[in-house]
């Protein structure tokens, strides 16, 4: 009997430091992989703050943009995972440009035709820099990069194509990334005010971007307005002085 019992306490015990083993095994791996992906998210906005560097002054750029394609896709109600994916991936929507030449990029007069052929091939190479990843973040921001000039009527590019045949997340980012783009100075243009670029949104509904995508950034406008002016105050998007990670926001609220 006593043995049986001296038996069934040894048992217990390593039971018990097997569990404790597994936990802090867990653990580790929990830890492990949160740093990886903490290192994967910093590559990631650095790599988009060599494109924007090349046609832009600020980094508040990269922040609003992805900040306006959170709340479009929180408010279209994808998966807060997929929402966080998109988030973290589109800052590196433009490192295509990366490719492009500075005489092109940065003219500040109409562009000739063979200009505008070699512009929009910064998607096209964009997608190329980001291929062959096993990271579901970077396969993100490859197709972000690949399709976030593509136009709901077809008549976008690299490839053409239309309505829903467009992935999602290159739907969100198109409506993002052009509501930002007026918005922001560049050599060739003004800013243009938020009311402005709201009504160009507006006139694209259908045309240009997904209708559905258009109505969650007027339900959701007092956010975006509020990301504009979060970005644009918040010193650590000044030149150089970028965060090594993008903020964390609140779920955004604006079903009603």
């Amino acid at each position: 009997m006593k043995s049986r019992l001296r038996n069934l306490l040894k048992l217990q015990e390593a039971q018990k430091k097997l569990k404790d083993r597994a936990a802090w095994l867990a653990a580790e791996v929990e830890a492990a992989t949160r740093v990886i992906i903490e290192r994967e998210e910093e590559i990631i906005l650095r790599l988009a703050r060599a494109a924007e560097f090349r046609d832009t002054d600020t980094g508040a750029y990269i922040l609003r943009m992805a900040r306006y394609c959170l709340i479009i896709a929180e408010g279209l109600g994808l998966d807060p995972d997929q929402c966080k994916l998109i988030y973290r991936a589109a800052p590196m929507h433009d490192v295509g440009k990366i490719g492009v030449s500075d005489l092109v990029l940065l003219k500040p007069g109409r562009l000739t035709p063979e200009e505008r052929a070699l512009i929009e091939k910064h998607t096209l190479f964009g997608e190329e820099i980001l291929s062959g990843s096993d990271s579901r973040l970077i396969q993100i921001a490859r197709e972000i990069a690949g399709s976030h000039h593509e136009r709901w009527d077809g008549r976008g590019y690299p490839r053409g194509l239309k309505g829903a045949e467009i992935p999602i997340v290159g739907r969100v980012a198109a409506v993002a990334d052009v509501f930002d783009a007026l918005t922001s100075e560049r050599p060739y243009k003004r800013a243009w005010s938020l009311e402005e670029a709201r009504a160009a949104i507006v006139e694209g509904r259908g045309s240009q971007f997904d209708p559905d995508c258009v109505d969650v950034l007027l339900r959701c406008w007092d956010a975006v307005v509020a990301a504009h002016r979060e970005a644009a105050s918040d010193p650590a998007a000044q030149i150089g002085q970028e965060p090594a990670e993008l903020p964390v926001f609140e779920q955004i609220d604006c079903a009603s």
